[in-house]
């Protein structure tokens, strides 16, 4: 096979990115699911939002309700914000690093496909009978007590797609760690790239957590077995610590790489350094620290007892330090330097502001006696709102369109890029901004609907209405992605002229090999140096030589697939005669699948110097 042939027809395409192992690739792939679980959590919004537009509503039944809410907070955090920072990192991580791929190819792969196949198999819940409904942290006396499947389909589908986390953080912290261009030390690297290298330290630690939490409920749902219930010496809380031990990390897994990406943004487009860039460095590692030492402020009114409550809250309010640091750090970056005020630069000064707002609630919410008063209210359903979409979702946003020509070759409208962000930031201040004070009248958390005269009518509509306009926002971006697709304008390698780091220095797309030569790094922003030298490119820091580099393998797909299919027989095998031969099946498939990866030589391929030679880096696709 000629290393360079490109592929043609749909058909080859297709199974090009079923077998593909190239992180860009799977950046793709990880855009593409995260997107549509996105889309579809964002339907679920809307639903809920529908629902609670007026009083007594019956668009929809309590029952659906609870599911409704269930799968959209689900979907959102796990399936849509997690994949799509994956996306972020697989795409821009290892060629800010100066590497030609992740340390494993294949787990890379691997990591994707379980995480698609967790979600499909969590969404299927939906045609089988009915989605989980116990709200998306699953508290154990309501998960336990839930008839049907849906939680069952909620513990399967998470730890398939959780096993695909954890093999993706720790393939990135192998990579940082080990495949650093010459001259990258830590301290040289871009702060996104120590965001993905923090991110997946908490990665590794956190979701064991998760892991063993749903496991315990696995067990109590399928064998009865008996953790989560008091009657038998269990104990409910116990859940919640598994679940916030968990899942207050995640919370800055979510919104550490949505920093990096921003602190990219405001260093290109101010075109200045990063201003305090050791001190952003150590902020990094300090918010992923104390992340672990937080976790009970989720649980103040369980009676712990003052004590802990007292030590949760005083962790809680000194996490707020570092996060300050940042946001002075982005404000001094900005301050003085020759700012243009691009999609991404509007979406990141607009992060300012609404991050702040929610970090304030944070710390009015981490003083253990106010949250008795605030807990389970609407202005708690607020202030996650405003860090996970003023935080996260504008990230998202932000990234896509600074990397979209990276990833792509092809620059989004700029013009449909500035109505998306206005109506994106009206709607969500309009959404949630009211929804402090609705919690502070005295609305409840997670209730399908309210009566006439309890004075949450306005508020409730306002909250409805601005829910639209961030809907039309995200309709107008996939109109955007439509048309700049269809007409094709091909960019350069520094589309937005002022790129500082090395994934700016090769050609958009990439070549799939990344790097002809490894690049020599010479300080912080590599790319910058090298351009106010007046050189085109990176100095090399080896000979022009053979790449070695890795097949494709179909075998991912299959182990996930085994396991999809095993999960089906697991949920089903108490009613259904079929139901341990189908796990059977699934477990033969997956350790099948094993088993031949470890058996078969497959020591890639090369591609020969008079290739790269050839080719001249023309950015060429295999």
């Amino acid at each position: 096979m000629s290393t360079l042939a490109q592929k043609k027809g749909f058909g080859a395409v297709l199974w090009d990115y079923l077998t593909t192992v190239d992180h860009k690739k799977i950046a793709i792939l990880y855009l593409i699911a995260g997107g549509f679980f996105f889309l579809l959590g964002g339907l679920e919004a809307m639903f809920i939002r529908i629902q609670l537009a007026v009083p007594n509503n019956d668009f929809v039944s309590a029952g659906l309700y609870n599911e409704i809410l269930t799968m959209h907070g689900t979907t959102m955090i796990f399936l849509a914000a997690m994949p799509l920072i994956f996306a972020f990192m697989n795409a821009v991580m290892p060629l800010q690093i100066g590497a030609r791929d992740v340390a494993f190819p294949f787990l890379n792969s691997l990591g994707f496909w379980l995480f698609f196949f967790g979600g499909v198999f969590l969404n299927l819940s939906w045609f089988l009978g009915g989605a989980p409904d116990a709200g998306w942290t699953s508290y154990a006396s309501l998960s336990i007590a839930s008839e049907g499947h849906g939680i069952d389909f909620y513990a399967l589908g998470l730890q398939i797609s959780g096993a695909g986390t954890l093999i993706g953080g720790i393939n990135f912290l192998v990579t940082i760690i080990n495949m650093r261009a010459p001259g990258m030390t830590y301290m040289r690297m871009p702060m996104f790239t120590w965001a993905t290298f923090v991110t997946s330290a908490l990665i590794l630690f956190a979701f064991p957590a998760l892991t063993v939490g749903l496991f315990l409920l696995i067990f109590d749902r399928m064998f009865g077995s008996n953790f989560f219930d008091p009657a038998m010496g269990g104990n409910t809380i116990i859940w919640e610590h598994f679940f916030w031990i968990f899942g207050h990390p995640e919370v800055y897994i979510l919104i550490l790489p949505a920093f990096g990406i921003f602190s990219e943004i405001f260093a290109i487009f101010s075109r200045k350094r990063l201003f305090g860039y050791s001190s952003m460095v150590f902020a990094t590692v300090l918010i992923g620290f104390l992340g672990f030492m937080v976790w009970a402020h989720h649980m103040f009114t369980t009676g712990m007892g003052p004590i802990a409550n007292a030590i949760f809250a005083v962790a809680t309010m000194a996490i707020a330090v570092p996060t300050g640091i940042k946001i002075f750090n982005w404000l001094f970056t900005m301050w003085g330097g020759s700012i243009t005020f691009t999609t991404p630069m509007l979406w990141a000064i607009a992060f300012i502001p609404s991050f702040v707002a929610g970090g304030v609630t944070g710390v009015m919410l981490a003083s253990a006696a106010q949250d008795y008063q605030y807990h389970d209210s609407y202005f708690v359903v607020a202030h996650f709102h405003y860090v996970i979409v003023g935080g996260v979702v504008f990230a998202l946003f932000a990234g896509a369109h600074l990397y979209w020509p990276k990833m792509f070759g092809i620059m989004l409208n700029e013009f449909l890029g500035k109505i998306t962000f206005v109506l994106f930031f009206i709607g969500f201040h309009l959404t949630f901004f009211i929804q402090h004070f609705l919690g502070l009248w005295g609305m409840p958390r997670r209730i399908f609907t309210f009566l006439p005269g309890q004075g949450f009518e306005t508020a409730n509509m306002v909250s409805t209405v601005g829910a639209f306009f961030m809907a039309a926002a995200v309709i107008i971006m996939l109109i955007n992605i439509v048309i700049t697709s269809v007409k094709n304008e091909k960019v350069g390698n520094d589309p937005w002229g002022d790129g500082r780091t090395l994934e700016w220095a090769i050609p958009s797309p990439p070549p799939f090999y990344n790097f002809k030569q490894l690049p020599l790094v010479r300080g912080l922003d590599a790319y910058w140096l090298e351009k106010m030298e007046g050189k085109k490119g990176m100095s090399p820091a080896e000979p022009l030589g053979d790449i070695h580099m890795p097949n494709n393998s179909f075998i991912p797909f299959v182990i996930s697939l085994g396991l999809f299919v095993a999960a089906f027989g697991a949920m089903y095998r108490a009613e259904h005669s079929w139901g341990i031969p189908v796990i059977i099946v699934g477990m033969l498939i997956t350790l099948g699948s094993m088993f031949v990866r470890s058996v078969k030589d497959d020591h890639g391929y090369h591609i020969h110097k008079e290739d790269l030679e050839d080719n001249n880096d023309k950015g060429v696709k295999a």
